[in-house]
């Protein structure tokens, strides 16, 4: 029997805040507008729904060049005009040429549904303002075969962003919105420990330490994330790191630090 209430899950660890925020973003039928900066874990806030719920998930991934139509129907004409030219049954019917997107998947399916629109501020500016009707009414019409999709169960909406542009204040409004905070080094822990069967406790303290130290200095440009903290001590244990290099070497900190600039900074501050 699924649950009707969000509590995380194993590999998911949830603030009390956010939990609640989810529980309240499905009472009132409201998308969750979830913001945070890279690595906190929006995106897996969804999938972290999906399972702990027992309900599919789709996921619309965002792009430059995403448009609102992309997420309800396309219409394939070059492929009616080319089967017309062949001669292959079935041209007639405009139907067999419409193709629903995440959106209009979501919509058509007879349980309820975790709808995942992620990173919705890499749109153009009028992106959110073009979904405002079809998450209010959570319908659309597809004028070639003059029909209403509309949804029998409206789905959980889940909205991510990066805070990349402004988000429109009509599109807002409409939402239930909540910042994700980085992770504080108590949660911190608790996020790791759910990765990772065994952990030696020195290992894990000097691995946040060098971390958070990371994170702290003031010119970083790209901050390593909760992944990439992770990903870093899988990297020690394979690597068969003792615990005092770690804090004297920083070995494989290409794992925790991506750009150039970023690198050199730190190497940098080691020394001084």
């Amino acid at each position: 029997m699924s649950q009707t209430n969000f509590t995380g899950t194993k590999k998911y660890i949830a603030s009390e805040e956010l939990m609640k925020t989810v529980d309240v973003a499905m009472e009132l039928q409201k998308p969750l507008l979830v913001k945070g900066e890279p690595g906190t874990g929006k995106t897996m806030l969804a999938e972290a729904v999906a399972e702990a719920l027992d309900k599919p998930l789709y996921i619309w991934n965002i792009k430059s060049t995403t448009k609102a139509q992309d997420g309800l129907y396309t219409y394939d004409t070059i492929q009616r005009l080319y089967d017309s030219q062949f001669g292959e049954a079935g041209v007639d019917d405009i139907s067999h040429y419409i193709k629903l997107g995440k959106l209009g998947e979501a919509f058509k399916q007879d349980g309820q549904v975790v709808l995942l629109i992620d990173e919705i501020d890499k749109a153009d500016l009028e992106f959110p303002n073009d979904l405002l009707w079809e998450l209010d009414k959570m319908e659309f019409y597809i004028h070639e075969t003059k029909e209403t999709v509309k949804a029998k169960v409206r789905p959980i909406v889940i909205i991510t962003s990066n805070a990349e542009k402004e988000l429109p204040d009509a599109f807002l409004r409409r939402c239930i919105f909540h910042y994700i905070a980085f992770p504080d080094r108590e949660q911190m822990a608790e996020i790791v420990h759910a990765h990772f069967d065994k952990l030696e406790d020195n290992l894990l303290k000097e691995a946040m330490d060098a971390f958070y130290w990371i994170r702290s200095l003031r010119d970083m440009r790209k901050k390593p994330s909760t992944s990439e903290l992770i990903d870093w001590i899988r990297a020690l244990i394979i690597g068969g790191i003792d615990t005092e290099r770690i804090r004297n070497e920083l070995p494989f900190l290409g794992v925790l630090v991506k750009k150039d600039e970023d690198l050199e900074l730190v190497r940098q501050m080691q020394l001084s």
